[in-house]
């Protein structure tokens, strides 16, 4: 299940996730937060959905289907939090990932500045595992990261506090190579990707709902890391 925004564009929120879980053979569904009117280049608008009827779409699907994993995306406002952490914990689904999306790659903000806190002292300790881009993971750091130790040092510190599995995304790192740092269970990964010179948006909801698709599949997260990076490369690199 993704609980995001829908992205009028195709390319990122729960289009993107949706379009992951079929490709990673898994049946998804969805609960939407926000409607936008988003292309590849900027967001002209955004339309938030009532508390309580996102409430009511992850009620209705649990309800139904034996949900194997979540993934959260774009929730944007407290109240909105609230009501997704309450249900979460509610249903008890086995897997929580959570995507702290806060700023789009067009530069519009997709989490208002008063709901940091409640993503912070809400959702994130119900997460198992945490994907910030860097921006995201300098915002839940409270730090500057302009290397590869400092996404590791960001890793363990925000996977500690929330004692959670954290995933630190380097796309924003220059150089020829990406690497993702993840840290679980006291062990530091890295996984490493040739960079690709391509112009797009929504890599950071591709990724987080591949890795939803195989940790319901019963993948380990380090295997389910790997094989989500390789996902979005193989995405990117053979476009529509």
């Amino acid at each position: 299940m993704t609980i995001a925004g829908s992205d009028s564009g195709g390319g990122a929120g729960i289009q993107a996730d949706l379009k992951a879980f079929t490709a990673l053979g898994t049946f998804g569904t969805s609960a939407i937060t926000c409607l936008t009117a988003q292309n590849p280049s900027e967001v002209r608008g955004i339309l938030a959905v009532t508390p309580a009827m996102v409430t009511l779409q992850v009620e209705t699907i649990c309800a139904f289907f034996r949900v194997a994993a979540a993934k959260t995306g774009m929730l944007y406002s407290a109240a909105i939090i609230e009501a997704v952490a309450m249900t979460i914990k509610r249903r008890r689904i086995p897997w929580l990932v959570v995507d702290p999306v806060m700023i789009a790659t067009s530069g519009a903000r997709l989490l208002r500045r008063d709901a940091v806190s409640a993503l912070c002292n809400l959702l994130l300790p119900l997460a198992d595992v945490i994907t910030p881009n860097l921006p995201e993971a300098e915002a839940l750091y409270g730090q500057t990261i302009g290397t590869r130790r400092d996404m590791e040092s960001a890793a363990r510190e925000i996977g500690a506090r929330y004692r959670v599995a954290c995933v630190v995304k380097g796309g924003h790192l220059p150089g020829q190579t990406v690497t993702d740092v993840l840290y679980h269970s006291g062990h530091i990964y890295f996984f490493r990707s040739a960079r690709l010179r391509v112009s797009t948006h929504g890599t950071g909801c591709m990724f987080s709902a591949a890795l939803t698709a195989l940790l319901a599949r019963g993948y380990s997260l380090p295997e389910a890391v790997r094989d989500a990076k390789r996902y979005v490369h193989g995405v990117l690199k053979r476009p529509l």
